[in-house]
Formats: C-alpha cells, structure tokens, sequence
C-alpha cells in the first residue's frame, strides 16, 4: 500500500478509536492516596439470575505519558462488561512535561508507573471482591494495549524480576492468561525502531544529560523480552499494518520466548493498524475479546 494511503487509513482507524464517549464505570476504587492510584470497575451486563463472571484487568496505553489515561480505553472495558466479563480499568502514573523550554512530554516514571502497577494489582483481589461480587477471580485475564501491552507482560513477568526488584513476587501471578494488544514488547528493538518517540528509553529514566548506563542497567528490571519464561498463558494480538508499534516488535518478543523455551502466541490481523484492536467499532475488537475468552472461560 502507498505511503500515504496508509497513513490515511492509520489516521481514520484512529479517529474512529477515539470517537466514542468515554463510559463510566460503575464503580471507582483507590489503591494509593495519589490521585492516579485509581481502579474502575465495571460489572458484566447480563441477564437474569447474576452468574460468576471472569475478571479481565485492563492496563491502557498512550507511551505511558501524561495526556493519554484510562478513560481513552473504557468504550473498549464496556465492551468486554457488555460481553460478560467484570471488568478493571487501572489508572497509573505515568510521564510529567519536562521544566525547560520547547521540551517534549516525557514517558512513564521510574519508577513510580512499575510502583503504581505492581500496588494495583496486589491490590485487586480484595478491592474486586467488594467492588464486583459475581466477579470470579480464579479466571483473571489480564490485557493491554500498546504501552499498557507491556505493562501486562511485566505484570505477569514479577516472579522472574531479579532478585533485588522491589515488585518481584515470591511465585506467579494467578491469572489464566495475559493477552497483549500491540505491546512495547522488546524494548531494544523498539529502541531502534525509535517506537512511539523512543518511550521506552524514557520510561527507563533516559533524559537529556542522564547517564546511558541508567537505562541499560534497569532494562532488566522491566523489559519483557528479558523477563522469561514466565509459565503464565500470554497471547500478543497484532496488526500487521501496525505504524505505531510495528509487528517486528510483537515478533522480536515471541522470538525470545521461544529461546527461552516457552511457546507465546502471535494473533497477527491482516491490514490491521494499531487503534482497532481496542475500537468496539472494529472488527479486531471482536478478535481480541475472542482471545480473551479462550482463556478466560
């Protein structure tokens, strides 16, 4: 396909993402005293007598920085409460406007976005119970798209951090499976790939006159790739016309899976970009809530 119609087509799947009101939840919950430490809970619409639903917990994207929070992806989270799930849409901290002149908008926070996410999801359990009562806990999937992507493999991943990683867990989270839409997944090839203004390096602490050193020491402690085998269930679902996080990133992650001696599965959607996947609208919507539910159910 010519360039530019590509980019027509990546633009009007965006537009069409974004074109839907945002949904209130159902109900909020707070998992910290800062103001991003929030989770919203959506119960599944059924019909009849209630019946015990799984819970799959969504982690949203946008680069992890500041403009881009939850409430882009709730027409997505409704759509899964609509398909029968309960749902939890989990805020975190991500990037602050750099002080300086003419300065970009930075992405994520080290290590305050990795804090926020490991909190919520200890967290969950209880908050879930209370919040969401038919929700069955024993069938929790956990899912994200793009930057929220990877903070679902590294979510899943805890129990493989090193050793001195304050969030590492004692054994694997409980969860059915994760299903990752479009994720950062493999942050040194996304890093060549300069993903999304080379976010990764700056979730890592990379900053003008920060030390190198920085983000290569902490890719340990937080990119996927490095952070396996993890024994939990993890499908990616990928647009293969992706421009934002292009399929070789998706590819790069199954790939060092397989050399870890773990088999993930790559869902890859033909002439699909990066916004579908999480627009109730679109085809690949339905695609991933089909991923959802092989694990889930």
């Amino acid at each position: 396909m010519p360039a530019d119609a590509a980019a027509h087509r990546a633009a009007a799947e965006e537009k069409s993402a974004f074109s839907h009101p945002p949904v209130a939840p159902d109900t909020t919950a707070p998992y910290g005293n800062h103001p991003d430490q929030v989770i919203d809970f959506y119960a599944p619409h059924t019909t009849g007598t209630p019946q015990t639903a799984p819970l799959v917990v969504v982690l949203h994207g946008g680069a992890w920085r500041s403009p881009y929070d939850r409430h882009h992806i709730t027409p997505f989270t409704a759509h899964l409460a609509h398909s029968g799930y309960a749902v939890a849409n989990i805020e975190y901290r991500r990037g602050a406007p750099e002080k300086t002149p003419n300065a970009t908008e930075t992405a994520g926070r080290w290590p305050d976005t990795f804090d926020d996410v490991a909190a919520a999801l200890d967290a969950l359990p209880d908050l879930a119970r209370a919040a969401l009562p038919t929700a069955d806990l024993r069938r929790t999937v956990l899912t994200g798209h793009s930057a929220g992507g990877h903070l679902a493999l590294w979510a899943a991943a805890r129990h493989v951090l090193p050793a001195d990683a304050p969030w590492r867990t004692a054994g694997p989270a409980p969860l059915r499976g994760v299903v990752a839409l479009a994720p950062i997944a493999d942050f040194a090839l996304a890093g060549k790939l300069d993903v999304c203004g080379d976010a990764a390096a700056q979730l890592l602490g990379s900053r003008a006159g920060a030390e190198e050193d920085t983000v290569t020491d902490r890719r340990p402690y937080a990119d996927p790739a490095l952070l396996l085998p993890t024994g939990i269930a993890t499908t990616l679902v990928q647009g293969s016309a992706d421009t934002v996080v292009p399929q070789a990133v998706a590819e790069a992650y199954v790939e060092a899976a397989a050399k870890a001696g773990e088999t993930v599965g790559l869902t890859l959607l033909a002439d699909v970009g990066h916004f579908p996947l999480i627009d109730p609208a679109a085809n690949a919507c339905a695609v991933v809530t089909e991923e959802i539910a092989q694990l889930a159910w």
